[in-house]
């Protein structure tokens, strides 16, 4: 109910012209929206976590936003600079996608580069090198895609839906994680799950579903002058421990400079688990900014190292992304 008035308010906004002027008012000139996307799916991988995905088709739509409406889409390390300054220009933008995945080399570079468009890659660098389905995605992928009436894995466990194939998920992924099983072992799991649900694991490599790219791809990227490969831990986890955190940036930082010849100054958080206890970390290894999962509109009052963005989806209308871009949709929720 809440929702569905929030839509109204939102499309009433759009027709009498009040998003329009909040988009061009000195409030929103103000403020930076920084925009997140993690995936533009291969298949349907936007039905199976829409909060996650978006198709190829509603991805260029939302780039053919932001040009229609004049946006000024910036590089990130620019976008927060004039941030600070007080020196942004109307209608500011920043783009940002998380993980690194092959759909994004497939996808959102190509569109990226042909609408102009410059942004960062937060890349988590394990799968990289690792080239094979990342298990926890897979094994959740596969399970949801074999539910069905009357469905049960092979230890008699029902998989008649989506609650139930979390629930097997959850159990595969935590009996791995108390036998310590290592990237080889997982992908041996992975394909014994896939043998037992019936899917074709070789057409899922074949197709690179649920990989990260290559670091042929990743250079690739990089020298676009369209994409700045940034940090997001090598095996996307955030540890509470000091040392394995500062493990985590160093193993990503010395991978991404390996690749692209220039060293990560900006921070995304795995999963948009942070902790104040990082700052003084993240000042030692020369970071500039972190950014967080908090979906609001970016301004002054924010800690550089909790940066807050707009994770787009599948369930995102076009209404209420055209109501975040201009401000309308922020309202309330920024600093």
């Amino acid at each position: 109910m809440i929702r569905s008035l929030a839509r109204r308010a939102y499309s009433l906004g759009e027709r009498t012209g009040v998003s329009a002027a909040i988009r061009d008012s000195a409030w929103r000139r103000k403020r930076l929206l920084v925009l997140c996307w993690h995936g533009i799916s291969l298949d349907d991988e936007h039905l199976w976590r829409s909060g996650l995905y978006i198709t190829p088709a509603v991805f260029r739509q939302r780039l053919n936003i932001l040009a229609e409406g004049a946006y000024n889409v910036l590089p990130l390390g620019e976008a927060l600079s004039r941030l600070w300054a007080g020196e942004l220009p109307p209608r500011s933008v920043a783009i940002t996608f998380d993980d690194g995945f092959y759909d994004f080399y497939l996808h959102a570079a190509p569109a990226l580069e042909e609408f102009g468009f410059p942004a960062t890659l937060y890349l988590t660098t394990y799968y990289v090198d690792y080239q094979r389905p990342i298990f926890n995605l897979v094994a959740s992928y596969m399970l949801w895609k074999s539910r069905g009436p009357g469905r049960r894995l092979p230890d008699g466990s029902p998989l008649t839906s989506e609650i139930e194939a979390d629930a097997a998920c959850a159990r595969i992924l935590a009996q791995a994680e108390r036998d310590g099983v290592t990237g080889s072992g997982k992908d041996g799991i992975a394909r014994a799950l896939a043998n037992n649900l019936g899917i074709d694991y070789d057409s899922l490599l074949g197709r690179r579903v649920l990989h990260l790219m290559s670091a042929d791809e990743v250079r690739r990227v990089s020298r676009s002058g369209i994409i700045t490969i940034e940090a997001h831990t090598h095996r996307h986890r955030t540890p509470a421990d000091p040392e394995l955190m500062t493990k985590e940036l160093r193993d990503n930082q010395a991978r991404i400079e390996q690749f692209t010849g220039r060293r990560p100054v900006h921070f995304c958080y795995p999963s948009g688990v942070h902790r104040r206890e990082y700052f003084p970390l993240f000042e030692q290894e020369g970071y500039r900014s972190a950014t967080s999962c908090d979906m609001r509109i970016a301004s002054t009052a924010d800690h550089r190292f909790l940066v807050p963005r707009l994770l787009d989806h599948a369930g995102m209308t076009e209404i209420q992304y055209r109501g975040w871009l201009s401000g309308m949709c922020a309202l309330g929720r920024s600093s």
